[in-house]
């Protein structure tokens, strides 16, 4: 018997078994079935890195001094701008450790890792954290600045976290005991919800711990009427507002903005129309069902924005459009400088893959984080330098650690903790990572112990920093 006959045959032979078919291993997909056990995997890194190990601070010889670090992460920024970066750097230590995310990362290289990679946030203090509206104009609450992020060591986003939550406490005026609490309550929720997180199934972890469940989940209530009043601030800065303070009516019935330097300048029309040009390409980076949106407005104006404390200095556009009604749609166009981080990956055993784009990088990685991104999130080229587009004032808000009640340096550090944790899943297999981290409370107090040494060396920092200005060696402009 031959051909399909015979294959009829052989289904009906009694007793036997249907087989699955045979499907080739498709590429981006895991294996089936599965090799080995992530959470076994975890747990026996333990033995090479001890999980009290990442208590270690240990600063090499050659370290830089903090003015050196600051004047060479100046390089290749507006030589003017740089010392509105240096005073606003100066002006605590957080806002030091804000600004020297490359000096950390130095200092990372060289302190115990398990080598669990992750898509990392790389700047992830306790500011970068807050609100912004989502596509149907709801509040989210996630991780909000992605200029630093790679592919990297997970506890490099974890120990920065902890280190900026002691000094954000200790600004506040919480005593040491509060702000130790705080670094170690952060690792906690870490762990704790990375452990939640690897019992789920894959889609549910993805989208798991809704922003409504995060004060409960992270039992964070002393927050509740903080969270409160950003979110009715952040409901209120939208580009409208911006626009509304920012720009005057025109001749023809447009608007423009107005100087108010040097936060805020107009630039030259040739300038302008660089940046203005460059949305073309910007447009291509978009879903195509975003371009009809973007297809009712009209650009109007560009002028250059001062932002951030470690971003000043770089190239920052904002773009004023308006709809048919007049209605305004503020862009901003901000540098994408390479990764402060990626001097420092090599020394951590990760490589650094070439970059076609730094904007795309950046847009690519807070993708991979956030559970929400903004749907006007893009890239393009001006003047042969890479750049991100983004919605500005979106809605924005953000809770300022630094000025928290002392009660609740420990409910942010929870908060910020298990937000960290879900972005890290989203790149990395929570199984392994929670495996590693384990049930007790080894790894917080260890953590912890590394964030209150940290930031007596950041107190240090700054104290060199400050020293460095008075005595003429590096330029800064306060109050600005």
């Amino acid at each position: 018997m031959t051909g399909s006959g015979a294959e009829a045959a052989e289904r009906e032979v009694p007793g036997r078994e249907a087989q699955p078919p045979r499907l080739p291993r498709v590429r981006g997909f895991a294996q089936w079935p599965p090799q080995g056990s992530p959470k076994k995997q975890g747990k026996a890194l333990r033995s090479a890195v001890p999980r009290d190990a990442h208590r270690v601070l240990d600063l090499d010889a050659g370290r830089p001094d903090a003015v050196t670090a600051v004047v060479e992460s100046n390089a290749g920024r507006i030589p003017e701008l740089t010392p509105i970066r240096v005073g606003r750097m100066a002006a605590t230590p957080f806002a030091f450790l804000r600004g020297s995310a490359g000096l950390m990362a130095y200092d990372l290289a060289r302190t115990p890792m398990t080598r669990i990679g992750a898509q990392i946030c790389g700047d992830a203090h306790a500011g970068n954290f807050g609100l912004y509206g989502d596509a149907r104009g709801s509040l989210v609450i996630d991780l909000n600045d992605f200029d630093e992020t790679v592919h990297g060591p997970w506890e490099w986003d974890l120990k920065r976290l902890a280190a900026s939550l002691v000094l954000a406490g200790r600004e506040a005026g919480a005593d040491e005991d509060d702000c130790r609490e705080a670094a170690q309550d952060a690792v906690g929720a870490y762990r704790r919800t990375m452990r939640l997180l690897a019992k789920l199934s894959v889609l549910d972890a993805w989208n798991a711990i809704a922003d409504e469940e995060l004060v409960s989940h992270t039992d964070a209530h002393d927050l509740l009427g903080t969270l409160e009043r950003v979110s009715e601030k952040a409901r209120a800065n939208t580009s409208g507002r911006f626009a509304a303070k920012s720009t005057e009516e025109t001749d023809g019935g447009g608007r423009r903005f107005v100087d108010a330097p040097p936060v805020l300048r107009r630039v030259p029309d040739a300038e302008a129309a660089a940046v203005a040009a460059a949305l073309e390409a910007y447009a291509a980076t978009l879903p195509e069902d975003r371009l009809p949106l973007l297809a009712r407005h009209a650009v109007h104006d560009v002028a250059f924005r001062v932002v951030g404390t470690g971003s000043v200095g770089t190239r920052s556009y904002v773009v004023l459009l308006l709809d048919h009604r007049g209605e305004p749609l503020v862009l901003q166009v901000k540098e994408a400088r390479p990764p402060a981080l990626a001097p420092h990956l090599a020394a951590a055993g990760f490589q650094t893959p070439a970059v076609e784009h730094e904007g795309r990088r950046v847009v690519l990685g807070q993708k991979r984080m956030q559970v929400v991104s903004d749907i006007l999130l893009g890239w393009t080229t001006v003047g042969g330098r890479p750049f991100q587009v983004r919605q500005f004032r979106n809605r924005k808000g953000s809770v300022d650690p630094a000025a928290l009640a002392a009660d609740q340096i420990d409910d942010y550090g929870r908060m910020t903790g298990a937000l960290l944790a879900r972005a890290h899943a989203h790149s990395a297999d929570p199984r392994l990572i929670a495996g590693y981290c384990g049930k007790n409370e080894e790894l917080d107090e260890a953590v912890a112990a590394f964030a209150v040494a940290y930031a007596d060396r950041t107190e240090a920092d700054h104290g060199e920093l400050v020293a460095g200005v008075r005595a003429g060696r590096i330029a800064a402009e306060t109050g600005v």
